[in-house]
């Protein structure tokens, strides 16, 4: 099967829909008493990286998870504002959060294979939230095309029923994007994805980024400025600007202005290395 073959094969079975316009409208997200970030418009454009930085504590990844609804898993959680996709109230009163996490995807700090299902039935194991149901050779097919996708075929392709446990700490986070992938969803969050990753598999996550935006649009929390300022087009710049006060957006724009002439000295001293 050539992947020329695959891609008409997944174009088939599932159809993505236009590029995305992501826009986040006053948003803010909390626990119970307490606010975790606050007020925070930020519009981010389809097929681009959108980096998230910023001290801990100043509700980067409070704000991603609640693009796609995960947020309210958590007891207490609590979303205001507006968040759209491509015009789509996210949080609309009829919108089933299960049909947002289809159209957004997650991959989290720590690579998460479930370690009871094989690497194939890691990969297919969310392609139900798009009510889609393969035969075997779809299945197959799409496994194939989306670890091709992750640069992880040739690495894992003879052992495909092996569990995805068994692979190395970089290859389960490409499984997890893979995962991810799969259910071809609109927007992808990453959270920290190189975290707890070597150098060698930090450089892979992040060249897949660059190849990945091609097809979808990504939001990525890190702590790293050297990789905020290699893979993204765009970084948003969040802080808390007095103690016990929640996180807010200090100034977003294009990752080189943010990086070489920011317009808040907040900015600038956070990129410096003055606080954080």
């Amino acid at each position: 099967m050539t992947e020329t073959l695959s891609d008409t094969l997944l174009t088939q079975m599932i159809t993505p829909p236009p590029s995305p316009t992501l826009r986040l409208d006053h948003v803010s997200a909390g626990y119970g008493e307490l606010t975790a970030v606050s007020d925070v418009t930020l519009d981010i454009e389809a097929n681009s990286v959108t980096a998230l930085i910023g001290p801990s504590g100043c509700g980067k990844s409070t704000l991603l998870r609640s693009i796609n609804r995960l947020h309210e898993t958590i007891p207490g959680a609590r979303v205001s504002g507006h968040i759209t996709l491509d015009g789509d109230d996210l949080y609309g009163a009829e919108v089933d959060p299960v049909d947002v996490r289809a159209r957004v995807g997650m991959v989290f700090q720590r690579a998460n294979p479930f370690p009871t299902m094989s690497i194939r039935d890691n990969v297919l194991a969310g392609t139900g939230l798009r009510g889609k149901r393969l035969t075997r050779s779809q299945g197959d097919d799409l496994t194939e095309q989306s670890l091709r996708d992750v640069k992880l075929w040739d690495e894992v392709k003879d052992r495909l029923g092996k569990s995805g446990a068994s692979l190395s700490g970089g290859q389960q986070q490409r499984l997890c994007i893979a995962r991810a992938i799969a259910i071809q969803p609109e927007v992808l969050l990453m959270d920290e994805p190189c975290s707890a990753l070597d150098p060698a598999s930090t450089a892979a996550v992040e060249n897949l980024m660059l190849a990945l935006k091609t097809a979808y649009t990504l939001v990525v929390v890190t702590h790293n400025m050297a990789q905020a300022a290699r893979v993204s087009d765009t970084t948003a710049f969040l802080s808390v600007t007095q103690p016990g006060r929640p996180g807010e957006l200090i100034e977003a724009g294009p990752t080189k202005r943010i990086f070489n002439d920011p317009l808040r000295q907040a900015t600038r001293d956070y990129i410096d290395g003055k606080f954080g």
